[in-house]
């Protein structure tokens, strides 16, 4: 890339061509990740409480953390009540750091894009962030976590700006409302995902309800 990234664990996360290099970042990476990270200002796993919290009542059912990664997120939502969350990942370096942090009731290692190991309608909601950006998890993957979510649930995700458009967000989010999959309930305006570094990295979050 031409951007110079101020992580090295980042630059080679955004670097790898397929899932067995990024696979092989992530687990190079995951030692460092809260440290360069928290260090960049990365605020994705912290902002994301904010809208579960706004529309997902404590004590509703399980909610996912689809891709999990380290579990910054769980910790937090277990401060705001949220007893019962459990987590995704494709990383097995990642979840075992994200099982350290006693916020999660179960942890599964499982790539999105594929079929999830979960009946429909588990989850009361599902919340992920960071996940849908350059050379991670195609748009297709929203059909799984939509069916395993319940109607009357919510999907809550940021997806980076750059893959909106071309990564066919855009498209697959027109697609399951078309067929009565979900409605559109919020869209943040573009914002930061770092408050520190990589300036460039822009995100949207969106809500929808699960029908």
């Amino acid at each position: 890339m031409s951007q110079h990234r101020h992580s090295e664990g980042l630059e080679q996360v955004y670097a790898a061509r397929n899932e067995a290099e990024l696979t092989q970042a992530y687990a190079a990476w995951s030692s460092d990740y809260d440290r360069e990270t928290a260090a960049s200002g990365y605020c994705l796993p912290f902002m994301i409480t904010a809208w579960v919290a706004r529309h997902v009542r404590p004590g509703t059912g399980p909610i996912l953390d689809a891709g999990c990664g380290t579990g910054l997120s769980g910790a937090y939502l277990q401060a705001l009540g949220y007893c019962d969350i459990e987590g995704l990942d494709f990383s097995r370096d990642m979840l075992a750091i994200a099982g350290t942090r006693g916020a999660y009731g179960a942890l599964t290692e499982a790539v999105l894009g594929r079929p999830l190991p979960w009946r429909d309608g588990h989850f009361a909601a599902f919340f992920s962030t960071g996940v849908f950006t350059e050379g991670h998890v195609p748009a297709s993957s929203l059909d799984e976590l939509a069916r395993i979510t319940r109607a009357g649930g919510h999907a809550i995700f940021t997806v980076r700006d750059v893959v909106l458009d071309k990564g066919g967000f855009r498209t697959k989010f027109a697609e399951l409302e078309q067929a009565g999959r979900w409605r559109p309930v919020e869209e943040s305006p573009l914002f930061r995902a770092f408050a520190v570094d990589e300036a460039d990295v822009l995100v949207k979050a969106f809500v929808f309800e699960i029908l």
